[in-house]
């Protein structure tokens, strides 16, 4: 018996295209899924979705990403979109998916609010509800009128959607909280990056392979919270190595001071990233996150994760088989964890961490999300 959403138009829409994330990495695999299905944004870089969709050609699918009015700005002007805030919502709904019958949003901000036909069916892969329109609301209130206004489109755009799907148990939690929605919870694929090349021993010798250290892999952004790891570090000594840019690289470069235990390299190619993974010590994860795939992939290397008792860690780490919790978001606290980590090192058994990240398989997560494809199709003829 063939697929019901196997005669359907699809398409995908996602909030923004510009730099590389989990809701990114996500997109890619619908990408995959559905290589026919183009793909609708607020606003895109020609270079990333180049780099990004390696096996499209401007050639073969001209028309893979289309942007919304934004992407008539100048460049300088798409990059500050966010200053345009009271636009977005109208960016979202001029988008025209008149033409298909599925639409796919992959949706942490505003993408779940497009318009579609009566008769199609609108599932939200949901990353996260609207992050500084709720959870972060109270750190923006120089814009406190303007916030109300789109918080209040968000709540009826949320209501277009006909079928939400949250990547973890604590985001279906969240989405009934501010959108008094059901999500059913299918958890994100999550892939160890494949090394293609061997890597110049140069880099890695004293580093990678020589050093003990402890990891983090990150946007740095201050709600991701490193800077409490920096501290910790700071003061107990062990060797911390954190991948990543992002706006709040100068400030943990500043309270770091300097530290010669303390390495940021910035962002790294996926074949790097996977190095740092299968040489580390264990991964230190500090924010509260919606998911956070970087503790699965860390597990797939087999390598334990000290995390902040909250979100999505508490769906990823199993306390004293692959990891250990730290309660609170202050130094003293994770270095508390990081004691207990150490204590038990000895007990922890890669072959069991790498088989609970398992749970997070490509192919556990093409099913299931085919078949709620299926389900909904079903349910609204």
């Amino acid at each position: 018996m063939g697929s019901v959403h196997g005669t359907k138009k699809i398409a995908l829409v996602h909030d923004y295209l510009l730099r590389l994330g989990g809701a990114e990495r996500i997109l890619k695999v619908l990408h995959e899924m559905f290589p026919q299905a183009p793909i609708y944004t607020v606003v895109y870089d020609k270079g990333f979705t180049k780099r990004f969709f390696g096996d499209c050609h401007e050639e073969t699918c001209p028309e893979l990403v289309e942007g919304s009015f934004f992407q008539k700005l100048p460049f300088f002007l798409r990059q500050r979109y966010k200053y345009f805030l009271p636009l977005i919502p109208s960016a979202v709904e001029n988008i025209d998916l008149s033409d298909f019958d599925i639409i796919i949003s992959s949706c942490s901000a505003f993408c779940k609010g497009v318009i579609t036909r009566p008769d199609a069916v609108h599932i939200s892969y949901c990353h996260t509800p609207t992050r500084f329109l709720w959870d972060l609301a109270h750190k923006f209130s120089r814009a406190k009128i303007i916030l109300h206004f789109v918080r209040f489109w968000d709540k009826q755009a949320a209501g277009r959607v006909d079928y939400f799907i949250a990547n973890s148990k604590h985001i279906a939690a969240r989405i009934k909280k501010y959108y008094g929605r059901e999500a059913q919870v299918i958890y994100p694929p999550v892939m160890l990056p494949v090394t293609s090349y061997e890597l110049p021993v140069t880099s890695y010798e004293l580093r990678v392979k020589h050093v003990e250290y402890f990891l983090i892999v990150s946007q740095l952004r201050p709600y991701k919270q490193i800077d409490i790891a920096v501290e910790a570090f700071k003061k107990l000594g062990f060797n911390l190595v954190i991948i990543g840019e992002g706006g709040d690289r100068k400030r943990l470069e500043k309270i770091a001071g300097g530290a010669h235990n303390i390495e940021f390299t910035g962002f790294l190619s996926d074949a790097e990233v996977l190095e740092y993974y299968r040489n580390c010590k264990a991964l230190i994860f500090c924010g509260e996150e919606d998911f956070g795939m970087v503790m699965a992939e860390a597990m797939l290397a087999g390598k334990p994760v000290l995390a902040l008792r909250a979100g999505g860690a508490l769906e990823i780490v199993r306390e004293g088989i692959t990891g250990e919790f730290f309660e609170d978001a202050h130094p003293l606290v994770l270095a508390d964890g990081l004691r207990r980590l150490l204590a038990n090192y000895s007990k922890y058994d890669p072959e069991e961490i790498k088989a609970s990240a398992a749970r997070f398989s490509r192919d556990r997560f093409e099913k299931s999300l085919l078949e709620y494809i299926d389900n909904c199709c079903k349910i609204k003829s």
